[in-house]
C-alpha cells in the first residue's frame, strides 16, 4: 500500500511520510522548483519519504496554482500562456528537484488534473442545452447553438509528445456562452453524449465542476489522457499520482487510468491517491468499492473531526476522534492529513484546524501505525497570502519522532475524554526504540502506561521538550507519563537512537 511506491526507490527502513510540497499562496515567479530542491535534504533529514508536487502542467495563466489546466504535455517547456515556465519554474528545474529528491530517498507524486481544461485557443459553435445548477439532470432550456471556448491547438508545443488537438466533441459541458456573455451550465449535445454516470450524486450529477468539462467516454480524449499518464511517469521518473477532483470524474475512467499506467509502465504498485473531498465515509467507501483496484483517498472525515476537536477544545471527547473515518474503516487506503491547500485560510473550502490543536492532530497521524500521513507544507513552513499563518511548532520534530520511534505494537490508553495515550513498543530489528505518547486537549494530565519490563529503571524524557522533567520506568515496566495542558508529549528513553536530532 502506502509504502510500495517509496520502496521502489528507497532502501530506507524507516516509516513512510508524505509532504504536500506546496501551499496555495506560495510565492510565484518561477522559483518553487528551485526552492523545493534546496529544501529536499532538510525534508529527508526530518523523515519525509515522498512529496506530492503541485500540478507541473501548463495552466491558463503563468502565475496560476495550476488547477485551471491548459496543456498536460507542457511541463514548463514551451512558450504558451504567458511564457515558458509555470508558476513553479521550468521543466529543467522540475527534473532537477525530482532527481535531487530521489537521491535523498524521496519519491515524487504528480498532481494530475484530468477533469477539465481552461484557456482554450479558440471558441467554437455547437449545440447545447442549459441545465439547472442544483439539478444537472434537469434541462431548463431548449437546445440551441452557443459559442464556447473548447478549441485547444497548443501552438507553442505543436505536435511534440502528442498530436492530439481538442474540440467541443471532447467535452461534456461549459459554463459560458461567448455569443451573449451568459454564464450558465451548458451540456454539450452529441450522439450518445451526456454527463458521466460514475460521479458524485450531489446536484443529482456532479460531473460538471468548472471550465470545459472533459468527456472521458470519448475514445480520442480517453486515449490521449491514458497516453499522458504513461508518458509523465516515464518523463519525470515519478512514483505515483494525486488525482484532483475525482468526485467529478467517471470512476470507471479513473480505475482504467490507474490499471493501464501500472501495467504499461511496469509499475504494478504505482501509488494512486484521489481527492474525494466529502465528509461522508459511506460515499467514500462506495467509491473505493467500485474501483476494482487498490486506490487511496485523503481522509476528509478525519480532517473534519480534527476541525471539530480544535473548535470545541476540552468539550470534545478525544475518544471519538477516529469515528467514521477512512483510517478507522480501511487503514490501507487512508492518506491521513490535518490541513491542505483547499482547507487553508482564504480558500473556498476553508476549514483550518485550530493552531492550538494541530500538534495533537499531527501526533495522531504521525505516531500511530494506521494510514499514510501527509504533512502540509503550510504547516511545516507557514503560509503566505492576505492572512498568513505561522508554522506548527516543532512539526519537524514530530516527523522525526515518527522516523525514529513510531514502531512496533500499539498499546492504547484511551480511558479519558480529555487525555489519551499510547505506547509504541519499538522494533529492535530496525533500531526503533519505541515511545510513549500523551495528548491533552484540556488541562494538564497524565497516563500510567506499560512500556515493558525490559525498560525497567530507564530514564525517559519528552523529546519535544514541552514537558520538563524525567520519568523513571518501574520494575514492572510501568510509569506515569505527563502532558501539559492542550499539548502533546512524546516520551523516549535517554540515549535512544537519534535523540541528538532534536532541539535541546
Amino acid at each position: 500500500m502506502s509504502g510500495d511506491a517509496n520502496a521502489e526507490y528507497s532502501s530506507k527502513a524507516h516509516n513512510y511520510t508524505m509532504i504536500q510540497a506546496f501551499e496555495w499562496y506560495a510565492k510565484g515567479g518561477g522559483v518553487h522548483w528551485k526552492r523545493l530542491a534546496e529544501r529536499v535534504p532538510e525534508l529527508a533529514s526530518f523523515g519525509i519519504t515522498a512529496m506530492w508536487i503541485p500540478p507541473p502542467t501548463k495552466a491558463a495563466g503563468q502565475e496560476s496554482v495550476g488547477y485551471d489546466i491548459y496543456d498536460l504535455y507542457d511541463l514548463g517547456e514551451f512558450d504558451q500562456k504567458g511564457g515558458k515556465r509555470t508558476k513553479y519554474g521550468t521543466k529543467e528545474e522540475l527534473l532537477k528537484a525530482i532527481n535531487i529528491a530521489k537521491d535523498q530517498g524521496i519519491v515524487t507524486y504528480v498532481d494530475a488534473v484530468l477533469n477539465h481544461k481552461f484557456g482554450a485557443d479558440r471558441a467554437e459553435t455547437f449545440a447545447a442545452t442549459e441545465v439547472d445548477s442544483n439539478d444537472r439532470t434537469k434541462e431548463i432550456s431548449d437546445m440551441y447553438d452557443i459559442k464556447g471556448w473548447t478549441g485547444f491547438d497548443f501552438p507553442g508545443r505543436g505536435d511534440k509528445y502528442s498530436k492530439f488537438k481538442w474540440n467541443f466533441n471532447h467535452f461534456t459541458g461549459v459554463d459560458y456562452n461567448e455569443n451573449d456573455g451568459k454564464n450558465s451550465i451548458f451540456r454539450i449535445q452529441g450522439d450518445g453524449k451526456n454527463w458521466a454516470r460514475g460521479v458524485d450524486k450531489e446536484n443529482h450529477n456532479y460531473d460538471y465542476l468548472m471550465g470545459a468539462d472533459i468527456d472521458h467516454n470519448h475514445p480520442e480524449a480517453r486515449e490521449d489522457i491514458l497516453n499522458w499518464g504513461k508518458w509523465i511517469i516515464k518523463e519525470l521518473g515519478a512514483a505515483g499520482f494525486r488525482f484532483d477532483a475525482i468526485k467529478h470524474i467517471d470512476r470507471g475512467f479513473i480505475a482504467d487510468f490507474v490499471k493501464t499506467v501500472r501495467a504499461e509502465t511496469d509499475k504494478p504498485k504505482l501509488f494512486a491517491v484521489g481527492e474525494f473531498w466529502k465528509d461522508s465515509l459511506d460515499d467514500i467507501e462506495a467509491y473505493l468499492n467500485a474501483l476494482g483496484t487498490q486506490f487511496s483517498v485523503f481522509d476528509a472525515p478525519l480532517h473534519y473531526n480534527f476541525k471539530e476537536a480544535g473548535d470545541r477544545a476540552q468539550e470534545y471527547d478525544m475518544r471519538a476522534i477516529w469515528d467514521d473515518t477512512v483510517v478507522q474503516k480501511r487503514p490501507i487506503d487512508a492518506v491521513t492529513l490535518v490541513d491542505n491547500h483547499d482547507t487553508q485560510v482564504g480558500q473556498a473550502l476553508e476549514s483550518w484546524v485550530s493552531p492550538t490543536f494541530k500538534p495533537l492532530a499531527y501526533a495522531l497521524i504521525l505516531l500511530r501505525p494506521d494510514g499514510y500521513p501527509c504533512v502540509f507544507w503550510g504547516d511545516l513552513y507557514g503560509t503566505q497570502g492576505d492572512n498568513p499563518q505561522e508554522p506548527v511548532s516543532q512539526l519537524a520534530d514530530l516527523i522525526r519522532a515518527r522516523k525514529l520511534y513510531a514502531y512496533g505494537e500499539v498499546r492504547d490508553y484511551w480511558d479519558h475524554m480529555n487525555c489519551v495515550g499510547w505506547v509504541r513498543t519499538g522494533d529492535k530489528e530496525n533500531g526503533g526504540d519505541g515511545c510513549a505518547v500523551v495528548l491533552c486537549n484540556g488541562e494538564e494530565g497524565f497516563k500510567r502506561m506499560e512500556v515493558g519490563k525490559e525498560h525497567a529503571n530507564e530514564k525517559w524524557t519528552d523529546v519535544l521538550g514541552w514537558h520538563q522533567g524525567e520519568v523513571v520506568i518501574g520494575e514492572d515496566g510501568w510509569a506515569e507519563f505527563k502532558c501539559s495542558a492542550r499539548s502533546v508529549s512524546v516520551w523516549v528513553k535517554e540515549g535512544a537512537n537519534g535523540r541528538e536530532e532534536f532541539k535541546k
